[in-house]
């Protein structure tokens, strides 16, 4: 269960070729448009998207903005329990030209909730496995009969705080602050190290809020873990994650939430979440049609002439024969995208008990290369359809391929269509998974 403010996300995406002529402003030729719910409904939204039943209440204005949230949290499977919120429904827009936000507007404003309670909510409780309350600071968090009904339950209860909004109800499982949030509610005047000013903080929520424990998230770094006991546990960011961050606050709550509902510890549900954020925030595209190549990193590399190179492969237990395969493919050009097949790809193509390393460890273990600049998973037995999304300049083969004449180059051919081309690099000799699984070098 999510209780709290959904707002509206527009992203509108465009490119930026000129300065307009009476101001120096930049003009921004859109496009696209992308609509999403924020807020809690961002929260329920990606709690779906996990695979879980998720419902939210919250407050929906009766416009437009309030149809199409309802609309979109309906199509991913959230049941909604909403009440009316008076006047528009507020949005938040950004601007963005090759995935930089060139500006943020917003509209709506931040009028509070009429004082009121949003029915019976008792019900629900009972169903609910945890709690998330995502506070954006618009007053349904401080209806008192919804603070009473969550502060009456037993549910795991994780608390993701708003500057304007309402205190954590007592007992409240885990509060989420960000660092800037941290430090505002304890008027902590800051000093020392960064995880010692997220303890100092983090130890004086815990106390006034009276919740069980408090995680400080701190960006990339990941999170610290304020409970029982004077030393904090730090939880660092699996992989350093470069991309947008938007909605990383509510991926971790909801991640945090789902843990505890599965009987997690807090200190273990903390570990999930920073798993999730880190890998929300650098999450490549799963499929084409998912991820517009205008969206795509690579479209910097293309904006500046450069040259995309991509290769392809189980890459299932990496060894130096890849590494050096990896190197060599990087050399041709400005950028390498490596796409690997899916585990279920790689069951088909190898049989039972392969993969031995499932997909997303392969994609991690890739983006760990200083000559990998992005991963790409593809369910198909060949990666036909990531490469007419992605259009690389080079397309690189292993040295298996150079002997099997054109049969073993099935996607030369499409390649060739964009004017790519197709090349092959020999591997290094006497490597090779199957001889590692089988026990030889």
């Amino acid at each position: 269960m999510v209780v709290g403010d959904t707002l509206l996300d527009r992203d509108v995406d465009g490119d930026v070729r000129r300065v307009t002529p009476d101001a120096p402003a930049l003009v921004l030729d859109e496009t696209s448009t992308a609509d999403r719910p924020g807020g809690a409904g961002l929260a329920a939204l990606l709690a779906a998207r996990a695979g879980l039943d998720v419902t939210l209440v919250t407050a929906l204005a009766a416009d437009t903005g309030g149809q199409r949230l309802a609309s979109l949290l309906t199509a991913a499977g959230v049941h909604l329990h909403a009440v009316t919120l008076p006047g528009a429904t507020p949005e938040k827009v950004r601007l963005r030209a090759r995935g930089q936000v060139l500006l943020r507007l917003d509209r709506g404003g931040y009028q509070p909730i009429p004082p009121g309670d949003p029915g019976d909510v008792g019900e629900l409780l009972a169903a609910a496995d945890a709690v998330l309350v995502s506070d954006y600071g618009r007053g349904l968090t401080g209806r008192p009969g919804l603070r009473a009904a969550l502060a009456g339950t037993g549910t795991p209860i994780v608390w993701d705080p708003h500057p304007r909004g309402s205190a954590p109800v007592p007992g409240a499982r885990l509060a989420t602050p960000n660092e800037a949030e941290a430090r505002t509610f304890s008027d902590d005047a800051g000093g020392g190290t960064r995880i010692a000013a997220a303890t100092r903080a983090g130890h004086e929520l815990r106390r006034r809020w009276r919740a069980g424990a408090v995680a400080v998230t701190t960006g990339a770094a990941g999170a610290v873990l304020c409970h029982a006991g004077p030393t904090p546990l730090v939880v660092p960011a699996p992989q350093v994650a470069e991309g947008d961050t938007c909605g990383a606050g509510d991926r971790f709550a909801a991640a945090a939430a789902a843990a505890l509902a599965d009987g997690a510890l807090p200190s273990e549900a903390v570990q999930a979440a920073v798993a999730a954020a880190s890998a929300y925030v650098a999450r490549p595209p799963q499929r084409p049609a998912e991820c517009p190549a205008e969206r795509h990193p690579l479209a910097d590399v293309r904006a500046r002439g450069g040259t995309v190179v991509a290769t392809g492969g189980c890459f299932d237990l990496l060894h130096a024969g890849h590494i050096a395969t990896l190197e060599a493919a990087r050399a041709l050009g400005d950028c390498l995208v490596v796409c690997i097949n899916s585990d279920a790809s790689v069951t088909g193509l190898k049989g039972p008990g392969r993969p031995v390393v499932p997909a997303d460890d392969r994609a991690r273990l890739l983006r760990a290369l200083a000559c990998v600049d992005d991963v790409i998973v593809f369910d198909e037995p060949t990666p036909e359809a990531t490469l007419a999304w992605l259009r690389p300049d080079i397309w690189v083969k292993g040295g298996d391929s150079a002997d099997g004449g054109p049969a073993a180059l099935p996607e030369a051919e499409l390649v060739q269509q964009w004017g790519g081309q197709t090349v092959i690099l020999p591997y290094l000799e006497g490597r090779s998974t199957t001889k590692l699984i089988g026990g030889r070098t």
